[in-house]
């Protein structure tokens, strides 16, 4: 009887979130709760701050710059007093995505509210972008497919955008581009998703660190 105890007593603790008595008091129900207003919190303000002029391009963290390989080629531009092109091509780009990161909101927050029991309880348990993992794991592709036609639209206006398919389409096939960073369309909006759960990822590390400032009494419990 005392080995099953001490077996039980090292078993309770790991599995903790099963036991409403452990330390924080809440069960696998406060947990799904407390993720899906966790994963709803982020994905709001994520697409607030991101959805709107300047939300790429003036923020450092996710502005989308040229890929490394073209940026040789945009100097060359640029010394050719052509430094007008290339920037009106990255802030195409940068506006490309603002005008797409606002469809997000209505499959990230629907995601947040269909989250289970049981992968509540694993993101609890998970690192501090656990949350952020779970949301890009179930809807990059989707939002992948959503923002396409538009960053398509926005970048089509821009003259130097064919031209850099152009040369990033020969570039791939010499092996110094890859995947999406041979077409603009693709790469623009591979980066928006980027900066997209990025951003959602900075406010989840923010919930771990201070539950008490989100003014959430279930986001107090479940992560305090």
């Amino acid at each position: 009887m005392k080995r099953r105890d001490f077996t039980v007593g090292l078993i309770v603790p790991v599995l903790g979130l099963c036991d409403p008595a452990r330390a924080g008091g809440f069960n696998e129900s406060e947990a799904a709760q407390g993720i899906r207003s966790a994963l709803q919190r982020g994905a709001e303000l994520a697409v607030a701050s991101l959805g709107k002029t300047d939300g790429f391009l003036g923020n450092p963290l996710v502005k989308i710059p040229l890929p490394g390989v073209l940026k040789d080629a945009a100097r060359l531009l640029e010394a050719t007093g052509q430094r007008r092109k290339v920037d009106e091509l990255v802030t195409a780009m940068n506006r490309a995505a603002e005008q797409a990161v606002p469809k997000a909101k209505t499959l990230l927050v629907s995601t947040a509210r269909s989250i289970t029991v049981d992968d509540a309880v694993k993101i609890v348990r998970g690192g501090e972008t656990s949350v952020t993992d779970y949301f890009s794991a179930r809807t990059r592709e989707p939002l992948s497919a959503q923002f396409l036609p538009i960053v398509t639209q926005a970048t089509e206006k821009v003259a130097l955008a064919d031209k850099y398919n152009a040369v990033a389409g020969k570039a791939g096939q010499l092996g110094l581009l890859k995947g999406d960073d041979t077409n603009i369309q693709r790469y623009v909006t591979a980066k928006a998703l980027d900066g997209l759960y990025r951003l959602i990822g900075e406010e989840e590390k923010k919930i771990r660190r201070d539950p008490v400032g989100t003014g959430s009494a279930i986001l107090k419990k479940v992560f305090g």
